[in-house]
């Protein structure tokens, strides 16, 4: 249960009902609103079967608004494998090969920028109808590609898809999320990439006894069948409510919160608060600043939003899982695994465990919080990368560093798939007021996408040159300050409303005080 007469504003000074904020009386409502339930036993039964097909449905839009990610996943986890056989197919150079895998993320920069005008011009929706068109596009010329710089054609409009995708998804989910449930279900796009990864896995392993000028086609066309569930999702899930506030369509906004939101009571005060934030309540509009120049020229507050908000989606990349993922069979091959049947098994270890672990983060994000998650994640990924370092470099390739070897690799992605994965999507869809927030989010998804692609693109190079145990040393040193970013940087933003979350910034005292707060309420909560 969350804070209901307490939810805060844009303008961090009263809440919706009138109440100053901070003070004891932010009690008040909810315990008035807990005894009327109490005293209507038939009204309480209602409201428990509408909670229960709303959380339904909210999980369902959930699901499908997160299907393009299944398109990145797929992408990242089949090329790992496919690249072998494109390299003895089409007789590539290694540099050829760098430039094929890493291409693909720092081309989605485009789309990840274009995303965010492109999702407040025509919605969050038709943006994630957009990119799935674009991908399914890329993913066809790929699979029919008969010379490398046709495939990289293919590459190229793949990425402009998954960079429109990777930003959209997570806003959206995000804006029609309850606050109680938002950080689990905003973590939905981190699973379905995950699951999009074990699936290139296992399409690697099923097809790779096929010849090798056919099997990798296969394996990229595969990842075209996820369209059809994105074509029927587009007539399953509504559009972002505060997209239609934003576009002055209130009624349609309310229609959409009164099927997102358990309480009706809480509706129509939700819906307020969306239209202070986006500065169109009591006929006020927004002030007349462009979105881009206020981010280039940002106020304090809006420069720590952007600073938390960047710097975690490049520390995403930057401590190498995309290395870890695009390269695992080079990687085991370094470690002594023989014949690529076995490097390709070894593979899918990986892929279900990364899997398994982002469902442990479901689980946990909404009851430990963002910032535990991310201690635990940052913590243990720099132990996996140190280890796989030390092994690689001094182990030989015995069994006991083939053993240590793929314990490091599998414990690297399991403790990103806990926390800085899934969390990273989550702060940079939450933190932004609502004017931003889009435009804001495709900013950070490009310096995301930016970090993959330069990791991706030089790995075997700098492998080459400091060997491969060397360059997850410097991964690991990197972890290890993504560890202090997190602690001096990263706020705790679990169980507040995205306008609440907005405040955290205005005063960076907020933070604690908040966070006091909240751990009041929810005592208080659990007495009644």
């Amino acid at each position: 249960m969350g804070l209901v007469g307490a939810q805060e504003n844009g303008s961090g000074e009263m809440g919706l009902s009138g109440i100053a904020l901070g003070t004891k009386n932010k009690y008040k409502r909810m315990d008035s609103e807990l005894s009327e339930d109490h005293d209507d036993p038939s009204h309480h039964h209602h409201q428990e079967d509408r909670a229960s097909s709303i959380r339904k449905y909210v999980f369902a839009c959930a699901v499908f608004a997160s299907l393009n990610n299944v398109l990145l996943g797929y992408d990242v986890g089949v090329m790992s494998g496919a690249i072998l056989f494109i390299q003895e197919d089409l007789n590539i150079t290694e540099v050829q090969q760098e430039i094929l895998v890493g291409i693909l993320s720092v081309v989605s920069l485009f789309g990840s920028l274009a995303g965010g005008k492109t999702s407040d011009v025509l919605g969050r929706k038709w943006t994630m109808a957009i990119a799935a068109v674009i991908f399914q596009a890329g993913a066809a010329v790929m699979t029919l590609a008969p010379s490398f710089q046709v495939l990289m054609i293919g590459r190229l409009l793949a990425g402009v898809g998954i960079g429109l995708g990777v930003m959209i998804a997570p806003v959206y989910i995000a804006e029609i999320s309850p606050t109680v449930s938002r950080g689990s279900l905003t973590s939905f796009p981190e699973i379905f990439i995950n699951l999009g990864i074990l699936l290139g896995y296992v399409s690697n392993y099923a097809f790779s006894g096929l010849p090798a000028h056919i099997n990798w086609r296969i394996m990229l066309a595969v990842g075209i069948l996820p369209s059809i569930f994105i074509g029927f999702a587009l007539f399953v899930i509504p559009e972002s409510p505060r997209w239609l506030v934003m576009q002055n369509r209130v009624d349609e906004a309310r229609s959409v919160l009164l099927k997102t939101n358990e309480k009706e009571s809480e509706v129509e005060e939700r819906l307020a608060e969306i239209l202070l934030a986006a500065g169109i309540g009591n006929a006020e509009k927004c002030e007349e600043k462009a979105v881009w120049c206020e981010l280039l020229r940002p106020s304090p507050a809006v420069r720590r939003m952007l600073i938390t908000g960047f710097g975690i989606q490049c520390f995403q990349q930057i401590t190498g899982i995309d290395a870890t993922v695009y390269y695992s069979p080079e990687i085991l091959k370094g470690a002594g695994i023989e014949g690529n049947s076995k490097l390709l098994a070894a593979t899918v270890a990986v892929g279900v465990t990364k899997t398994v672990f982002i469902l442990f983060a479901i689980m946990l994000i909404d009851k430990l919080g963002r910032k535990p998650l991310l201690y635990l994640s940052t913590i243990g990924m720099t132990i996996c990368l140190f280890s796989l370092g030390f092994t690689l470099s001094f182990l030989g390739k015995g069994e006991i560093g083939i053993a240590l070897a793929i314990l490091s690799v599998c414990g690297n992605v399991a403790f990103f798939s806990l926390g800085i994965g899934p969390v990273c999507w989550v702060l940079t869809s939450e933190i932004f007021p609502l004017r931003l927030r889009a435009q804001a989010s495709a900013l950070g998804a490009v310096g995301n996408r930016v970090c993959s692609g330069l990791v991706a693109m030089s790995f075997l190079s700098v492998s080459r040159a400091i060997s491969v145990g060397g360059t997850f040393f410097i991964f690991s040193a990197i972890s290890a300050l993504s560890v202090v970013f997190v602690h001096t940087l990263v706020p705790e933003t679990k169980g507040k409303s995205l306008e609440q979350i907005e405040l955290l910034f205005q005063d960076k005292r907020e933070w604690q005080r908040s966070e006091v707060e909240l751990g009041d309420v929810e005592q208080l909560v659990q007495k009644e």
